[in-house]
């Protein structure tokens, strides 16, 4: 079962697809905003030409649990692309995974000008690996779970 990891950003989607198995989160890109109706009809195509058969979508929170700007624009997001796609479209607390994907790239060399290429990719990986994670958490846990569309964010606040 592949998955389709989303940083959603105002100009642009950062991508990212896993192995077939779900474990490993490849960054796979990003597609240019357009309009919404255009991104989701690209990321449509996407998933069908992917075999993607479950998405998830970065939350951004603030570091006190409370919605942050984009929070409630990332859901909306995501239920037209469950309804757009037909696939299970779950979000994730995407808190510091932007800082996170800075950090990593610093570490392998790549500067402030060339990170900013492949930072919305390495985000999105960073989200879909951390969704696996929780998932493969969760299965082991609850062998029913994987029926379930699960919802990630913290609410407790």
């Amino acid at each position: 079962m592949r998955t389709l990891g989303l940083d959603l950003g105002s100009k642009r989607i950062g991508l990212a697809i896993s192995d077939e198995d779900g474990i490993f989160a490849f960054p796979s890109g990003k597609l240019d905003r357009v309009g919404r109706q255009q991104d989701l009809a690209a990321l449509v195509r996407l998933i069908a030409e992917q075999g993607i058969s479950r998405a998830v979508i970065g939350v951004p929170l603030h570091m006190n649990g409370r919605p942050g700007k984009g929070a409630e624009a990332a859901r909306s997001f995501a239920r037209d692309l469950a309804e757009s796609s037909g696939i299970a479209v779950d979000t994730l607390d995407e808190r510091l995974t932007t800082v996170e994907a800075q950090r990593a790239l610093r570490s392998v060399g790549r500067s402030a000008r060339k990170q900013k290429d492949v930072i919305d990719s390495v985000a999105a990986a960073i989200i879909l690996s951390t969704y696996l994670e929780l998932r493969k958490h969760d299965s082991a846990s609850d062998p029913e779970s994987d029926e379930r569309a699960l919802e990630l964010e913290d609410h407790d606040s």
